[in-house]
C-alpha cells in the first residue's frame, strides 16, 4: 500500500477520538454517576492502553531499559507540566469549572502523546504487511473513540463550547498521522525511538491516570467509577483481540 492511502486511513482513525466527543457534545449535562462512569471509563482505556499495548511494544522494539527510560521520562514530563500549567492565566482554577477543564486538556495532551507511538505502530504495521496495517487501523479505531469521549467529559464539565471540544479531541486526534508520518521517514533508521517514544506516551499517560482520572472519578461516585474503569479495561482488551 501506498504512502499516501496509509496517512489517509491513518488521519480516519486518529479523527475518531473527535467522533467520541461529537457523542458527548449531543448530550446534556451529565449527573454526577455519568461523569463518574465516563472519567472511569477513560482511566481503564488509559492504563490498558499503556499496560497491554504501549510497554509491549516498546520491549519489542528495543528493550526493557528502554521502554523503561522513555517510560521514567513521559513520568517527568507530565510532573513537570502538572507543576507548569496551574501557573498559566489561562488554567488558573477558579472553581470546580476551570478544575475540569485543566483536567480536559491534561488528557487530551495525554492522548496525544499516546497517539504519535501509534501512529508509528500503525505505520509499521503497513509496511511489514497490508492486512497487519488494517488490522492495527481497527484496534486504534475502536479505542479513539471512547478515548475521546473521555476527553471531552471534563471539557463539557468545565463549560467549554462543543466546537471547542471537537476541535480539541481532533487536534489530539491528528497526532496519529503524525506518527505514521514519522514512521514512514525513519522507521528503516531506528527502532530505538520508537521504543523510547512508544515507553514516554505509557509513562505520561499512566501519571494522567494516578494524578487527575481515577481520584476525580471516585469524587463523584465510587462504585461508578469502579465500573468505568472496568469496561474501559474490557473494552480495550477485545478491542486488540479482535
Amino acid at each position: 500500500m501506498g504512502a499516501g492511502e496509509v496517512l489517509l486511513i491513518s488521519t480516519i482513525t486518529g479523527l475518531a477520538t473527535g467522533l467520541g466527543a461529537l457523542i458527548v457534545s449531543c448530550c446534556g449535562h451529565f449527573s454526577k454517576r455519568t461523569l463518574s462512569a465516563l472519567l472511569g471509563f477513560a482511566a481503564g482505556i488509559m492504563i490498558s492502553i499503556s499496560t497491554l499495548s504501549l510497554l509491549p511494544s516498546a520491549v519489542q522494539y528495543g528493550n526493557a531499559f528502554l521502554a523503561g527510560g522513555g517510560f521514567f521520562a513521559g513520568v517527568i514530563t507530565m510532573l513537570f507540566l502538572d507543576n507548569l500549567i496551574p501557573h498559566l492565566h489561562f488554567f488558573q482554577k477558579e472553581g470546580r469549572n476551570k478544575a475540569y477543564m485543566k483536567m480536559g486538556y491534561f488528557i487530551a495532551a495525554g492522548i496525544a502523546l499516546h497517539n504519535l507511538p501509534e501512529g508509528l505502530a500503525l505505520g509499521a504495521g503497513y509496511q511489514a504487511a497490508d492486512e497487519l496495517g488494517t488490522m492495527i487501523a481497527l484496534a486504534i479505531l475502536l479505542h479513539n473513540i471512547p478515548e475521546g469521549m473521555g476527553i471531552a467529559a471534563p471539557l463539557k464539565a468545565g463549560g467549554t463550547r462543543s466546537i471547542n471540544i471537537i476541535g480539541i479531541t481532533s487536534l489530539a486526534g491528528l497526532f496519529t498521522p503524525m506518527g505514521t508520518l514519522i514512521g514512514i521517514l525513519i522507521f528503516n533508521i531506528s527502532n530505538l525511538f520508537i521504543s523510547l517514544a512508544m515507553g514516554f506516551a505509557a509513562g505520561a499517560m499512566i501519571y494522567i491516570v494516578s494524578d487527575e482520572l481515577i481520584p476525580e472519578s471516585h469524587k463523584q461516585h465510587s462504585h461508578y467509577a469502579n465500573i468505568g474503569i472496568a469496561l474501559g479495561v474490557l473494552l480495550t482488551f477485545f478491542a486488540q483481540s479482535v
